[in-house]
């Protein structure tokens, strides 16, 4: 864990439920950009821990000059807590999507950025196109619930759209991510060689291209080493 300002923070929704969260600034200065990151499925694991954003949030303040907002959609659990509500297959979820970017609109958050995976490039294409949102980009999409319409919404926008795919994704790989992704005329999709779906051991591909998308400045790849102050931390996985 590098040096950050990081709080917990509430998400308040539409619906009257409160969010866990947690908000990493960089230690000095202002953001670059912030990454509002939106969860993998729960009901297979997915929460804030998850380790592509938890490691975001651990390196990316101070890496890249980046604010990482993360948080426990309804009904999902983390070491910080459980959000509550119940887990609603991506429908009332969108309610979570408009408290995280109405917090961030309101705590002034900069070039604000949605960072989806797996179900989070979901709930991104299906309920983040909202005039706070600069662009997405989207880790492992499945487009399992993202309909032609949700990606003619986005092509009309004009927003950036990167999508990141992995070699041998469990369900949309390079080829065939191209052709959906068509729709979007300016989608950028990159696929990453020997790669699968959960993105074990590619976490700083996958940072380093997060980085690149929405802060072209910060020089790409980020250093692997880290001369100054940081902590090891130990994560309890927690089910949801």
């Amino acid at each position: 864990m590098l040096p950050a300002r990081r709080e917990p923070i509430t998400l308040h929704t539409a619906d009257d439920l409160k969010l866990v969260g947690e908000l990493a600034l960089p230690e000095s200065g202002e953001p670059k950009a912030t990454l509002v990151c939106l969860h993998p499925l729960p009901t297979h694991g997915g929460m804030m821990d998850s380790h592509i954003f938890r490691k975001a949030a651990w390196r990316l303040p101070a890496l890249a000059d980046l604010a990482v907002l993360r948080f426990n959609t309804r009904g999902t659990a983390s070491e910080a807590g459980r959000s509550e509500g119940s887990f609603d297959g991506g429908k009332s979820e969108r309610f979570d999507v408009a408290a995280a970017l109405e917090y961030a609109e309101f705590s002034d958050l900069p070039n604000v950025w949605l960072v989806g995976w797996s179900f989070g490039t979901d709930l991104t294409l299906v309920h983040g196109l909202d005039p706070l949102v600069r662009g997405a980009v989207l880790i492992s999409p499945p487009l399992r619930w993202s309909t032609e319409d949700d990606l003619r919404a986005w092509a009309e926008s004009g927003k950036p759209v990167h999508a990141l795919i992995p070699e041998y994704d469990d369900y949309l790989r390079p080829d065939e991510a191209r052709r959906r992704f068509a729709a979007i005329p300016q989608a950028q999709v990159t696929g990453f060689p020997d790669t699968k779906h959960l993105w074990v051991g590619k976490a700083e591909d996958a940072l380093d291209a997060i980085a690149g998308a929405v802060a072209p400045d910060v020089p790409t790849p980020l250093p692997r080493t880290w001369d100054g102050p940081s902590e090891t931390r130990q994560v309890t996985i927690v089910e949801s």
